[in-house]
């Protein structure tokens, strides 16, 4: 799971518990000018996810770390898709962060909040 917070003009996803082994990252920040927008997605488990390098995955348990799929690097850390966000980014090592968050909805509205301010 992660927790995501606004800090100043960056976005901070800190990878917590042992989501951190799985991922092989504890947090990553991201400048808000490369924040496209956000959305609750449970069913993006599903989708294919391509090469992964390094990771995690156990079918129906967990997705964690980075994955390559057509050209794009993305990030992953799921066990529970119902929880699941979709952060998409701009000019960033990562074009998209598919993470498990406490409160989807909340996530999402913070980040589309802190967007639209920019």
């Amino acid at each position: 799971m992660a927790r995501v917070t606004i800090e100043n003009d960056t976005l901070a996803v800190e990878i917590e518990g042992l989501d951190k082994l799985w991922a092989l990252r504890s947090r990553l920040d991201i400048p808000l000018a490369n924040v496209r927008g956000a959305t609750r997605d449970p069913g993006i488990i599903r989708d294919r996810k391509g090469v992964r390098a390094p990771g995690t995955h156990l079918p129906g348990v967990i997705t964690a770390g980075t994955w390559y799929h057509e050209g794009e690097r993305i990030f992953w850390d799921v066990k529970n898709p119902d929880a699941a966000v979709v952060i998409e980014l701009a000019d960033e090592r990562y074009t998209r962060l598919v993470i498990e968050v406490d409160d989807p909805r909340a996530v999402v509205a913070l980040i589309e909040r802190a967007a639209s301010l920019r």
